[in-house]
């Protein structure tokens, strides 16, 4: 179940950090509510994921597949460009995530 909030809470993140380019430094209002309203909705679920999922798991999860997404997002909705850098990066984010879920953060 800890896993399935954190899934969910990653989702509300990464949802509520696409609203925040929209909201045009927050002066557009629906998506300055929906990037509030994400954030606090995505820390109630990460807080319930900490119940059963350590917090060095969780939050590398948490943020590692958050950056990736929103990187994915930016490339493939915004058209921001992808780099070696770039790709290398969010290769680095995937392995640290995995290695982390082998044991290195039990």
């Amino acid at each position: 179940m800890g896993y399935l909030l954190l899934g969910a809470a990653i989702a509300a993140e990464v949802g509520a950090t696409t609203a925040m380019k929209y909201s045009e430094g927050f002066s557009r209002l629906l998506p300055s509510l929906l990037t509030v309203l994400g954030y606090v909705v995505s820390f109630l679920l990460l807080a319930q994921t900490l119940k059963s999922v350590s917090v060095g798991t969780a939050y590398a999860i948490w943020s590692g597949i958050g950056t990736a997404a929103i990187a994915g997002i930016g490339m493939v909705f915004l058209g921001e460009g992808m780099t070696a850098t770039k790709a290398a990066g969010i290769a680095l984010i995937i392995v640290g995530v995995v290695v982390l879920n082998m044991g290195g953060a039990h």
